[in-house]
This record gives C-alpha cells, sequence and structure tokens, in this order.
C-alpha cells in the first residue's frame, strides 16, 4: 500500500513539473517573434522603443539582444540631427527665395514693367515670367532693345543666388514655319538657349554649369489659347530659379535633381 502512495505521488510531481519550463518557453517564443516582427519593419524608431521595453522588462535595464536589434541612442540622435539641419537648409532656401522675389517685385513696380515680367514662388522654386513683346518680336528669336531693361537686373538676381537655373521657351498655337523655324518647338528653343547666352554674357560672375535651356513649343500653356490676350499670355520666357531641397510628406526634406525639375 505505501508503494503505491509513493507512486502517485511521484508521478503527481512530474506531471507539474513541466509547467514552468513549459511557461517560461512561450514566454521567450513570444518575444522572439514580437523582435523578429519588429526587426523586419522600416520604422526604426518603433524598433528602438520596442528594444528598450523588452530590455528593462527582461533585463532590469541590463545589456541584452534587443541592444543591439535597432540604432544605437548616438545614432538616433545623429539622425534627428541630421533632419533639423535638412528643414534648417529648407526654410532657409525657401526665405532667399522669398526675398529674392521680393527685391524683383520692387524693380518690376518702380520701372513700370507689370505688364511684360511677373514673379512666383512655386513648390519647384522661384518662377520668373518675361511675356515675348519685351524680349522678341513676333516669330523671331533676335532679342529687342526693350531686352536691356530687364536682362541686366534678372543677371544680377541669379547671379546673388546657388540655385540651378532653368530657362524655357513657350508660344501659343498658332502655327509657324519657315525656312529658321518649322515649328513652335524649334522657336521657343531657340528663343529659351539665346536669352540664357544673353544673361551669361552681360555678367561673368554667372557659373554657365548652373543653366540649361529648353523649348516648350505651345505644350504648356498659361492660359487658353482662344482669344488673343491669352495667346499673348502663352508667348513667353520663363527663368527657373529651382529649388535644391523639396519637402515630400512622409519624406521629409530631400535634394531635388534635375529630372524632378524638367518633368514638371
Amino acid at each position: 500500500m505505501a508503494k503505491k502512495k509513493r507512486a502517485a505521488k511521484h508521478e503527481e510531481e512530474a506531471s507539474e513539473a513541466w509547467l514552468l519550463p513549459y511557461s517560461d518557453l512561450m514566454t521567450l517564443l513570444l518575444a522572439l517573434f514580437i523582435a523578429l516582427f519588429a526587426i523586419s519593419q522600416t520604422d526604426q524608431t518603433k524598433l528602438a522603443q520596442l528594444a528598450q521595453a523588452f530590455s528593462a522588462a527582461f533585463n532590469m535595464g541590463g545589456p541584452s539582444f534587443f541592444d543591439k536589434a535597432g540604432p544605437s541612442m548616438s545614432m538616433q540622435r545623429q539622425i534627428m540631427s541630421d533632419e533639423d539641419a535638412g528643414n534648417n537648409a529648407y526654410i532657409q532656401e525657401n526665405q532667399n527665395l522669398s526675398d529674392l522675389k521680393e527685391q524683383l517685385d520692387e524693380y518690376i513696380q518702380q520701372n513700370s514693367l507689370e505688364g511684360d515680367l511677373s514673379t512666383q514662388l512655386e513648390e519647384e522654386g522661384l518662377m520668373i515670367r518675361i511675356k515675348e513683346r519685351a524680349l522678341f518680336p513676333s516669330g523671331s528669336a533676335e532679342l529687342v532693345p526693350e531686352s536691356q531693361r530687364i536682362g541686366p537686373i534678372v543677371a544680377g538676381l541669379l547671379a546673388s543666388v546657388p540655385e540651378r537655373v532653368l530657362i524655357s521657351g513657350h508660344t501659343d498655337t498658332d502655327p509657324i514655319n519657315n525656312y529658321q523655324f518649322p515649328s513652335n518647338w524649334e522657336l521657343s528653343s531657340v528663343r529659351a538657349m539665346t536669352f540664357m547666352k544673353y544673361l551669361l554674357s552681360i555678367n561673368s560672375s554667372l557659373n554657365p554649369a548652373r543653366f540649361s535651356a529648353i523649348g516648350y513649343g505651345e505644350y504648356r500653356p498659361i492660359a487658353m489659347n482662344d482669344t488673343p490676350e491669352n495667346k499673348q499670355k502663352n508667348r513667353r520666357v520663363e527663368i527657373l530659379i529651382a529649388r535644391t531641397l523639396k519637402f515630400t510628406p512622409g519624406e521629409g526634406v530631400q535634394v531635388q535633381s534635375d529630372a524632378d525639375i524638367v518633368a514638371k
């Protein structure tokens, strides 16, 4: 009878002994799967927070595997520092372009050029628009004397900033077909190139590597080509002082490439 009692007691103890290591194993497996899931995510901030939580829970603040699962605190501080520097640079560039716009707007007002010259601060940068009549005769790419009222001030402003400059020519939808310009594409391209060369020739401090010229013909209108007034608006040369930095929601401040500028 005593043997039976000892056997039953032994079986009872054996059946309870596995509970403790089993619960520990399940806890560790759960922690492992959560850690693996966190590592697979791109949100490094959340991963760092998770690593800190596990370190505190399992090691009471001591070193652990999770300390190496995410970026170190010094790396996080460096990332935050870089983000702050990028934001500050973007704000400063935006302020510089705004100041440049104010200078040119003041010149336009003082010289009664409101009908020929305008400025607009856009997502891509500072846009300067010059109507055809202020630079070229109709159907021609030869600069008129009136261009001397605009060229020097524009060249001086461009020399005061380091950003890239895209000069583009635009026309209305009226067709042109002569020995020099088979289409509006050729006319707009030559006009952009002519005005770019003129700016570079009158200010030796301008770096040609910053400049590019392109012709869009009638394919980027700013008004309907349904009236003479609207067609006049479309016949223009644009000077884009392109932002070096751009802000994209969800991605923050990034460097703007030449492809980004031309595509827009």
